[in-house]
């Protein structure tokens, strides 16, 4: 069971789906203005939101693009009939994580739905949160605890990798591959420094590291999650 907000302004449109939701043993709630979703999330949570882009007091993208930059981490499906690829772009450059276009069959919602709650809220969109630390990918920002915390460049792009997987153990070599460019002279040696920088940045003085080495296997990134 989730808790799932829809926020569309067209009964026609949205009942059916809520209908479908409901039976799949959901609870859905539904408003239809884009002031009130956002004045709705900023006092309770939900596990999914189903976002219209056209909607009264204000688009759906901006409900997103604000609920993002506000540190909300909720999966959101837009839904639009907007078709052309530069706009769905925006959607998902706004937060949005998955993105239907109208028309389509309501079990298609319903699996869209269950492929987001298969995601950790906390590593969805563009704002990261995993325990005390906030990755803000569109401002290039990270936070502590609220305090900001100063990376350099390919920093920040490690510590986003290590965040996107967390609990996932990395080996030297995959992690040269898969945040490095390719024709990229960078080592083994490489990663061992830039993890000895992370590490003194985003760690407690007196707890463990967040980064920890998996001895003859390489890294992963420790965080229990929601």
């Amino acid at each position: 069971m989730a808790k799932i907000l829809i926020v569309e302004d067209e009964q026609d449109f949205y009942e059916p789906i809520r209908a479908f939701l409901t039976r799949d043993h959901h609870v859905v709630e539904v408003v239809e203005n884009g002031l009130e979703a956002l004045d709705r999330l900023r006092f309770y949570k939900y596990d999914v939101i189903i976002m219209d882009w056209m909607l009264p007091g204000m688009q759906g993208v901006d409900v997103c693009r604000e609920f993002r930059s506000s540190g909300g981490t909720t999966p959101i499906l837009m839904l639009t009939a907007k078709t052309a690829t530069g706009e769905k772009i925006s959607g998902l450059d706004a937060g949005a994580d998955d993105y239907l276009t109208k028309p389509f069959d309501v079990g298609e919602v319903s699996a869209r739905v269950r492929a987001l709650l298969r995601r950790p809220a906390a590593l969805t969109g563009n704002v990261l949160k995993l325990g005390q630390i906030v990755l803000e990918r569109d401002t290039h920002r990270v936070t502590k605890t609220g305090e900001e915390i100063q990376l350099l460049p390919k920093e920040f792009a490690l510590l986003e990798f290590f965040m996107r997987h967390p609990n996932q153990v990395f080996s030297a070599e995959a992690l040269l591959d898969r945040v490095w460019a390719s024709d990229s002279e960078a080592s083994p040696e490489t990663i061992r420094t830039y993890i000895k920088r992370l590490r003194q940045k985003i760690d407690s003085k007196d707890g463990p590291s967040l980064i920890q080495t998996v001895h003859g296997v390489g890294y992963k990134f420790s965080v229990e999650l929601d």
